[in-house]
């Protein structure tokens, strides 16, 4: 079950074997949630780190008038509140979108995968992704046009679940409603709806129901002014630390042993 865990942390940073089954061992099967629950409410004291093991979940904001603001996509493999038991209340709600299997971890058990020194810096490492994914999700509400806002929505997307095998090299399917994709970019479901239309009759993207294909994925990147750099993958064959804990490690074999 925690296969798409691995796989997004792995993406970030490399793990050994060990730090693997532990994570296996830590995260088990985690249990169902039905479509449209809510995972967390705000305002809830939220004492165990959530866990996206399957299905797509999503955080939102109400207003007091009920409208909704949708700050963040969810996807297999993503922690949810990696540290949401030091804080006194949640300050925002997290539903699940898609029937989803979520996990439970307590703060001893992230406490544990912390001891180990590859599996804490993929873990500190993911919760930085957080807030930069949230920083280019400001600028595209507040800069880019409705079309290229959704298509940059379209491009993320692509790129998280392919990281967990839940998407095709230009294919994946889009569970989000023209609603919610209104609540996420700021527009109305009219604009939404033309912006998919000006996408489909300039060839960026086809779409099959919920099925959205781009023929070419470098194309739409482009037109949608999306750089990935935020997201923080590592190339895939890249099994290599960071520079930086390269250079630690070169510096202190120089120095040799401490007396």
């Amino acid at each position: 079950m925690a296969a798409t865990i691995i796989a997004k942390l792995t993406a970030l940073h490399p793990l050994p074997e060990e730090d693997k089954a532990l994570l296996k061992s830590v995260v088990g099967a985690g249990r169902l949630l039905p479509a449209s629950s809510d995972v967390v409410r705000e305002g809830d004291r939220s004492q165990v780190v959530h866990v996206i093991i399957e299905g797509q979940a999503y955080r939102y904001k109400l207003l007091p008038d009920g409208r909704r603001q949708i700050i963040g996509y969810l996807v297999p493999g993503d922690f949810c509140d990696l540290f949401g038991f030091l804080l006194k209340r949640m300050d925002h709600s997290i539903a699940a979108r898609t029937p989803c299997r979520v996990a439970h971890l307590t703060e001893e058990d992230i406490l544990v995968l912390q001891k180990r020194p590859m599996l804490a810096r993929a873990l500190w490492w993911s919760s930085l992704v957080d807030g930069a994914i949230l920083r280019e999700w400001l600028v595209n509400v507040g800069r880019r046009t409705a079309d290229k806002r959704v298509a940059h929505i379209l491009c993320e997307l692509l790129m998280r679940l392919q990281v967990v095998g839940h998407a095709g090299p230009n294919s994946f399917r889009l569970s989000l409603s023209q609603t919610e994709l209104a609540d996420t970019v700021g527009l109305t479901t009219v604009s939404v709806n033309r912006a998919f239309q000006r996408l489909r009759q300039t060839g960026l993207i086809s779409q099959t129901s919920r099925d959205i294909t781009i023929p070419d994925v470098s194309a739409l990147m482009d037109y949608a002014e999306f750089d990935a750099t935020y997201l923080h993958f590592r190339e895939p064959n890249d099994t290599r630390p960071d520079d930086r804990s390269a250079n630690r490690d070169e510096t202190t074999a120089r120095a040799g042993p401490e007396t």
